[in-house]
């Protein structure tokens, strides 16, 4: 054997992502073909047409298309969900490397 396998993912907020969306598909919040139409829609906003390796730039995308498609579907609202990570981004910067990251109590909305 060659040694352990590649990861599936380069980062874990990539699987992480990725594991909402197809919750939200089994949960029946959208079907595939609908995905398909909102993540390409928001790939070619974002100017993606180049080939995608997974990347930071493909997951963007894909979080773009989460947050589009549930504001869509009235499971989230835009305003809301931007709060929010504006408020992860804050307590991110904030913590000492190795700690937890926590949102302070009623600042995310």
């Amino acid at each position: 054997m060659s040694g352990a396998p590649s990861p599936v993912f380069e980062a874990p907020w990539h699987a992480q992502a990725f594991a909402l969306a197809v919750y939200l598909n089994e949960r029946g919040v959208f079907d595939w073909p609908e995905w398909t139409q909102v993540f390409g829609a928001v790939l070619a906003e974002h100017g993606l047409t180049k080939e995608l390796d997974g990347g930071d730039d493909y997951f963007l995308a894909w979080v773009g298309a989460l947050e589009r498609i549930c504001s869509e579907k009235g499971v989230a609202e835009l305003e809301a969900l931007s709060a929010l990570k504006t408020s992860w981004e804050r307590a991110y910067l904030a913590t000492p490397h190795g700690a937890p990251v926590r949102i302070a109590t009623g600042e995310a909305g």
